[in-house]
């Protein structure tokens, strides 16, 4: 979740600033097959790490942690607020996940928002080289408002996988950090309403000894592939972030707004 444009310096690392449907179904998708979750295409060699995580808060709590890897804040100006016993802002019912922001004065911070990040750190490498990270969220897209669905690294920066992201605007960025050629690579795709449910899927591949093939896909259509270089044996966080401003603008809303979340679903395969 980047606080620069791809034209612009790259983010500042989390020391700065407190800074996979099935894998048989992305892989059908990708032989030109109908991407139908089903038991009985999952190959053996799949293992399930996430999924129906949000039917109570105790299963929620077995899967996933409240507020960032480092910390309660990151490039934008919410400072986030949540534990297992203060569900203001982050909440559950009906097998959705709800991060709230309300404004707020103090502090240096302009909202109080939610984040959360699972437990399972996603690693590419020879024993788990293909890996699906997918969701249903309702993004909020008005000026100041900034949800994201990402991937960073564990123990550096880069490497970053963006798989939802919104900057005040109906446009998802899919964002890979960084490529073969040092850089930024972008998938825009401009979203009829973002704040119905969408699916946003990323299927990640090994490809070389140190390179990893990102497919991002929204709605089932695959909107980009994106090289990671570097990313093979780089361990990353998986994080659902409601953050204000920043790269989405200011000022923001003055009033509370929600991004919502729901079939949150991680896997790895053997193959």
């Amino acid at each position: 979740m980047a606080d620069d444009t791809p034209t612009g310096a790259p983010p500042r690392a989390p020391s700065r600033r407190q800074t996979l449907g099935m894998l048989g179904a992305g892989l059908l998708a990708a032989a030109g097959l109908p991407a139908t979750r089903a038991a009985a295409a999952t190959p053996a060699s799949t293992s399930v790490l996430i999924s129906g995580s949000l039917a109570s808060y105790s299963t929620f709590e077995s899967k996933w942690n409240y507020l960032y890897p480092w910390g309660d804040s990151h490039n934008g100006s919410a400072l986030m607020v949540a534990s297992s016993s203060n569900h203001n802002h982050v909440s559950l019912s009906g097998g959705v996940l709800t991060l709230t922001s309300t404004p707020y004065v103090g502090d240096g911070f302009n909202y109080h928002s939610g984040t959360v990040y699972a437990k399972q750190q996603v690693l590419v490498d020879s024993s788990w080289p293909s890996w699906e990270v997918s969701g249903d969220f309702q993004a909020p897209s008005a000026k100041g408002t900034w949800p994201a669905f990402w991937l960073t690294g564990v123990n550096s920066w880069p490497p970053e996988s963006d798989i939802l992201e919104f900057k005040g605007s109906a446009t998802n960025w899919s964002n890979t950090y960084k490529n073969t050629s040092g850089a930024w690579s972008n998938t825009l795709t401009p979203i009829s309403d973002p704040g119905a449910w969408h699916t946003y899927r990323a299927v990640l591949k090994k490809s070389g000894s140190s390179n990893v093939q990102i497919q991002y896909f929204i709605d089932g259509v695959l909107k980009g592939t994106h090289t990671g270089a570097g990313f093979v044996g780089q361990p990353m966080w998986l994080i659902i972030d409601y953050q204000m401003e920043g790269s989405s603008g200011s000022p923001g809303p003055t009033t509370t707004t929600y991004f919502r979340a729901r079939n949150l679903y991680l896997a790895r395969s053997s193959s």
